[in-house]
């Protein structure tokens, strides 16, 4: 299906309108379908009836690009610095402020991706905004940034909770209009009465049915899910075994995730770019570190466990002749006819 759909982009791509019209199909926000003089060859026939304002200009979306690879750099190095366990004071303290789901870059990436829909000349949201999506969504699960507090630390990861939402409520606003666009492109045919009448063999829908991905979807709700029992957790300071499987649990599957929708972007996408392999490639390398660093932990916890086990071992095997002797000793101290001479 996927090798089917790459073909069809390669060849309709060929009989594309203008930039103008292809631009008008990504950015409609509204499409009006009406009455068709033809059911056989046209049963469906659509319009589009409203469409975005123009695009911000080149130089916000370099602002956007620069503000996207410093989050990206810093996410990289708090993570290779945490994996080599050197300067974790120093980093603890920083770290909050310098990770894309800190109280600093949270509101900023909200702000992007709530405008997302103007930014589209040099560094276009349109296929690159699930990018920053993913990479706040594997911010907040690789970094569980304590505040000591529990109330504190409770506010804090439900902004983060709130702002995911956000997000993931933004992404759609952006990248539905652009795919329910890309599907009337590719899968309709010009009727000639506008710029933007097409005829279908079958409805259009929101989003369109070429690609699947959605920012409000299964990923986002195994975030939330795992970033609510944290709360649960530190607030009610339960260390329970169930519970902590649970998290641990919805951390995995939700990092799995990301990484499926990762591979199926790179493979299913409008836009064959550098920029976007590039960005989910970015992704993915920041999973894999982090899923590293969870095997060394689980490896070094099971390491410690058995060195306790071992020493507990032998210090019980130490432990039985003294308690043997220990009695004999005494018995021997104690007797009547110990140490006197006859």
């Amino acid at each position: 299906m996927n090798n089917q759909l790459y073909r069809r982009n390669l060849v309709f791509q060929a009989e594309w309108p203008s930039e103008d019209v292809q631009a008008m199909f990504f950015k409609c926000v509204r499409w009006q379908v009406e009455d068709t003089v033809d059911p056989i060859n046209c049963p469906y026939h659509y319009y589009c009836d409203s469409t975005y304002p123009g695009n911000h200009p080149s130089y916000v979306d370099v602002l956007v690009f620069l503000f996207t690879a410093a989050l990206y750099l810093a996410t990289l190095a708090i993570m290779v610095v945490d994996m080599s366990r050197r300067d974790r004071t120093c980093l603890s303290k920083s770290k909050i402020y310098l990770q894309p789901s800190g109280p600093v870059s949270l509101p900023l990436i909200l702000l992007v991706l709530a405008k997302g829909y103007r930014i589209n000349t040099v560094f276009p949201l349109s296929y690159i905004g699930p990018a920053i999506l993913q990479l706040l969504q594997v911010s907040a699960l690789s970094f569980d940034s304590g505040v000591g507090i529990d109330v504190r630390y409770a506010i804090f990861q439900a902004s983060i909770i709130s702002g995911i939402l956000h997000a993931s409520l933004y992404l759609d606003s952006i990248i539905l209009p652009y795919y329910t666009g890309f599907d009337a492109l590719v899968s309709s045919t010009f009727s000639g009465e506008c710029a933007s009448c097409v005829c279908r063999k079958e409805a259009l829908v929101v989003g369109g049915r070429l690609i699947r991905y959605r920012g409000w979807s299964l990923t986002t709700f195994l975030v939330i899910g795992a970033l609510c029992l944290r709360i649960l957790c530190r607030v009610t300071g339960e260390n329970k075994s169930k519970i902590m499987s649970i998290k641990t649990l919805l951390e995995s599957l939700g990092l799995i995730s990301i990484t499926v929708d990762c591979v199926y972007l790179i493979r299913n996408s409008p836009e064959q770019s550098l920029m976007r392999i590039a960005a989910f490639g970015g992704v993915l390398v920041l999973i894999c570190l982090q899923m590293i660093k969870k095997m060394s932990a689980q490896m070094i916890q099971w390491h410690s466990a058995l060195v306790k086990l071992e020493t507990g071992s032998r210090n019980q095997m130490y432990r039985i002749p003294i308690t043997i002797c220990f009695p004999l000793l005494f018995s021997f101290i104690f007797h009547p006819t110990c140490g006197v001479a006859e």
